[in-house]
């Protein structure tokens, strides 16, 4: 849903997500997190977020969009995993509805970093359905019934609703997903944290969409995704030069490497590493110039 017609392109402040999995240092994107605590996640475009430039500064993202009569589409993300992320499961939009949740959460991985060797979890073997699942759960076996993607850096994975799946690390991903943190944990090492089997169970799906997607070259750009929920392209800008972005809904950028500058009407907003810059309506365009050269994503909820 588009937020509105009249804000501008605002800024925001990451908000640190503590996980058991996470890191206790988030260099290069991040100096400083603001906790002792293992983060795992900077939630980028999270309700939560503090807008940090404009008329609404100091003002949530969540409050922004309230007062705009919608909410903000997206939730964008960067994962820094340091041990695994349980075994889990998202809802579709009508699984979700029916749970009494607001909708479902289908998501993707762009893959920032990536060691050697480093995979994710991406659905289930084949044959494997939820009474398997179900039994590994109990004799602890369930990695075993999963299937692993290897992954390089560049890699786009699709992951919907129904798929079961897994972080490891040795990755740093950007999600992008629907503005949802419905999350049905089927599996955690033996970590004491809360299953949701039952929930769970009901939602897989055995065969699902799940997987690496191939980049295509676009006039200026290069399309990483495209799918009902999200559409993400990541721009290169050379030293010197400029770009104009065009935004078919309610969308954000996000900085990759190398810093530049977004310039809309209202004004100039920095474009860096880990940052979000929100582009809250639709049908608009903004322009972004570097000095030394700069590489960014545009997520964009389709209209």
């Amino acid at each position: 849903m588009t937020i509105g017609t009249k804000v501008a392109p605002f800024s925001l402040k990451p908000w640190f997500s503590e996980r058991v999995w996470g890191k206790s240092d988030l260099k290069p994107w991040y100096e400083e997190t603001g906790t002792t605590e293992l983060v795992g996640e900077a939630w980028l475009t999270g309700p939560q977020c503090l807008v940090e430039s404009g008329p609404y500064t100091g003002q949530t993202l969540a409050s922004v969009a309230e007062k705009m009569g919608g909410e903000f589409p997206l939730l964008v993300k960067i994962l820094f995993p340091a041990d695994k992320l349980s075994v889990q499961v998202h809802p579709d939009d009508a699984q979700a509805t029916a749970m009494g949740e607001t909708r479902g959460k289908t998501e993707c991985w762009y893959v920032l970093e990536a060691e050697p060797g480093a995979t994710v979890a991406l659905g289930l073997k084949p044959g494997v359905g939820a009474k398997e699942v179900a039994a590994s759960v109990e004799s602890g076996t369930m990695e075993l019934l999963l299937e692993h993607v290897p992954v390089s850096v560049g890699d786009m994975l699709f992951v919907d609703a129904g798929t079961v799946h897994a972080i490891g690390p040795g990755v740093v991903l950007l999600e992008t997903q629907q503005t949802s943190d419905v999350t049905y944990r089927l599996y955690d090492y033996g970590r004491p944290r809360e299953l949701h089997l039952e929930k769970g169970l009901q939602v897989i799906r055995p065969k699902t969409q799940a997987g690496k997607v191939a980049s295509r070259k676009m006039d200026g750009f290069t399309r990483l995704i495209e799918q009902k929920y999200f559409v993400v392209d990541r721009f290169d800008v050379a030293s010197a030069d400029e770009v104009t972005v065009a935004f078919d809904g309610a969308g954000c950028l996000v900085g990759l490497a190398g810093r530049g500058v977004v310039i809309t009407g209202e004004g100039q907003l920095e474009i860096a590493p880990g940052k979000a810059v929100v582009v809250p309506v639709g049908n608009a365009s903004v322009i972004v110039e570097t000095g030394s050269g700069v590489s960014f994503t545009r997520c964009v909820a389709p209209v």
